[in-house]
């Protein structure tokens, strides 16, 4: 698997997420939501962090990098409150985008199958693989139930770019074209503005009650204002 060259900043980053990695694999084992034994010898996850990353730094990518991953698993962070099943949560966060092709359809259902391969190799539980792959599948619409918390916060999370500052989100959307590169760009400007009119259509893009008010108006000005440069409002 071939990944970009890395600078001092990407490998301290690297690291850090390699740390957060195991924390959070060791909560998500914890409990009696465990699938290892208590006497049992729990598997090295780090193996597992370094294939997950080395996914997450494919060049093909120039949004959904490792720099994606660290920022939504920040966000999670700061909804934790909100969350039901923290560990799951997060875990959800580092597969959601684990496969990634922007010439293909099918990237969330192909990261929830890793994360449902993977996840009871490292010794958690049935239903935590389950949730997990759950929350992944739900990144292809981001329209959680009320009643699912959880989504709501792994949504907001990955949704947060949206309500970013105006420069914030300009060079967000230029990544995302420059991953869409091979896209001619009536074609690539006619399905950017389909999925601009999907998340606009939405009667909240974000779910959690800080989600909302920090980032929904932000966030819907600057999805329209991307349309209208689109020439496509």
């Amino acid at each position: 698997m071939t990944s970009v060259p890395r600078t001092a900043d990407t490998t301290a980053l690297l690291q850090e997420l390699r740390r957060r990695w195991a924390t959070t694999v060791a909560a998500a084992r914890a409990g009696r939501k465990s699938a290892v034994p208590p006497d049992a010898p729990a598997p090295d996850a780090g193996p597992y962090a370094d294939n997950l990353l080395a996914r997450w730094s494919e060049p093909q990518r120039r949004y959904h990098t490792v720099e994606h991953l660290a920022a939504v698993l920040q966000r999670i962070d700061e909804l934790a409150g909100h969350a039901d099943d923290l560990p799951v949560v997060q875990l959800a966060a580092w597969f959601h985008d684990a496969v990634y092709r922007p010439d293909r359809s099918e990237n969330e259902e192909r990261s929830a199958a890793l994360a449902e391969r993977a996840l009871p190799e490292l010794g958690i539980g049935a239903a935590r693989t389950a949730e997990v792959a759950r929350l992944v599948r739900l990144t292809t619409t981001h329209d959680p139930a009320p009643d699912d918390p959880d989504g709501e916060v792994l949504c907001d999370a990955d949704l947060a770019v949206l309500g970013g500052p105006p420069d914030a989100y300009a060079a967000y959307a230029a990544a995302v074209r420059a991953e869409y590169g091979f896209v001619p760009d009536p074609d690539f400007t006619a399905g950017r503005a389909a999925v601009l009119r999907q998340l606009l259509a939405l009667p909240r893009l974000f779910r959690t009650p800080q989600g909302y008010d920090r980032f929904e108006h932000l966030a819907r000005r600057n999805l329209t204002t991307e349309l209208d440069l689109l020439g496509a409002g």
